[in-house]
């Protein structure tokens, strides 16, 4: 008899390491409102590039994801394309920023900040 294994989708997601940089950048701030939103906007070298920025508005067809009480937005049109992808942050050599693993992406550029589909 075989088994037959099923998993809920992963939609989008953000790791532990990014709910703590942002838990830590609104206590910074002084503004317990504050969410980090996710975007997608035309440009950068790869055709596409991701955008970051802190939101005190949810928008009522905003996507929330949430993790360990931080909250990422994404506007429905950015959505389309990050569809699986796993919002992280990285510190390195190359500095300390977010980073989006976007399984859709057939190509990026070297920074990783663009992206093509």
């Amino acid at each position: 008899m075989s088994v037959v294994q099923s998993q809920d989708p992963v939609i989008m997601s953000l790791t532990d390491s990014a709910a703590q940089k942002v838990h830590s950048l609104i206590s910074e701030e002084g503004n317990d409102k504050l969410k980090l939103r996710v975007f997608v906007t035309g440009g950068g070298c790869s055709g596409f590039q991701y955008g970051f920025s802190f939101d005190e508005e949810v928008s009522e067809d905003d996507t929330v994801i949430e993790n360990k009480g931080a909250s990422l937005l994404v506007d429905p049109l950015s959505y389309q394309y990050l569809l699986g992808a796993k919002i992280d942050y990285v510190e390195g050599l190359e500095g300390s920023r977010f980073i989006v693993n976007n399984p859709m992406a057939t190509a990026t550029c070297g920074c990783g900040s663009s992206f093509s589909i």
